[in-house]
């Protein structure tokens, strides 16, 4: 049986190999290892022109939106706070019509951290820009491990269960949700941390990096979708 192709967004970046630097399309490697492990065939998706949007997700079995930097209060009609690293507005642009161009097909999307956020935009929802100042408190920051509550009804909680214990630091998190997403996951503080697209094949987002710890259950369940 042949593997599916899933695609995997990244981002233009300065790197270095010799004595050249230069931009160059990256991706953290565990994205893709996390893919091939689940028994897909991983593609990076440059964010070039969003005119070839269509092209990819025709292509695709799968799509997963990967993390990185946040997404800008432009795409949401929001401001900017300065604590925000400086957002990549092409980036943006690229991953939220990708992004809609696969809801509409019912392509399974796997939406990481950033991926969430672009997921929730793309379909009309809002982001908390500094989620330090709606809570007084930076304890979502941290590198530590917390434990969210997760909807057993749901195709998140049918992976991994009513509870998992994740690592998930982030200075963003939904405000409201966007059309057809409902949350499934939460803090114990009920900041969103995962939410699902109703009556799409797969369309999961998580707050964490399923790809970095270990657990395979979340790429397994998006694979058997692609497939």
């Amino acid at each position: 049986m042949s593997r599916p192709l899933i695609g995997i967004t990244a981002y233009f970046e300065a790197a270095r190999w010799g004595d050249w630097v230069r931009e160059a399309v990256l991706s953290p490697p565990s994205y893709a290892k996390a893919v091939l492990r689940a028994g897909g065939a991983p593609v990076v998706l440059p964010p070039v022109s969003s005119y070839a949007v269509e092209d990819y997700v025709r292509g695709l079995s799968g799509l997963v939106l990967a993390g990185g930097v946040e997404v800008g209060a432009d795409a949401y009609n929001g401001e900017q706070d300065a604590r925000v690293p400086e957002p990549q507005p092409n980036r943006d642009r690229f991953e939220l019509a990708l992004a809609r161009a696969a809801v509409r097909a019912d392509v399974p999307i796997l939406a990481i951290a950033r991926g969430m956020h672009v997921l929730n935009v793309a379909q009309g929802g809002s982001l908390i820009p500094w989620l330090p100042d709606s809570l007084d408190s930076d304890r979502h920051a941290g590198p530590g491990a917390h434990t969210i509550q997760v909807s057993v009804t749901s195709t998140l909680g049918k992976a991994v269960g009513d509870r998992v214990e994740v690592v998930a630091p982030h200075h963003q998190s939904v405000r409201r949700l966007g059309t057809g997403l409902l949350a499934v996951a939460w803090a114990e503080d009920q900041i969103v941390e995962g939410v699902e697209l109703q009556g799409h094949r797969f369309g999961v987002g998580v707050q964490w990096h399923p790809e970095r710890d270990g657990d395979t259950r979340i790429f397994d369940a998006f694979m058997e979708a692609a497939r």
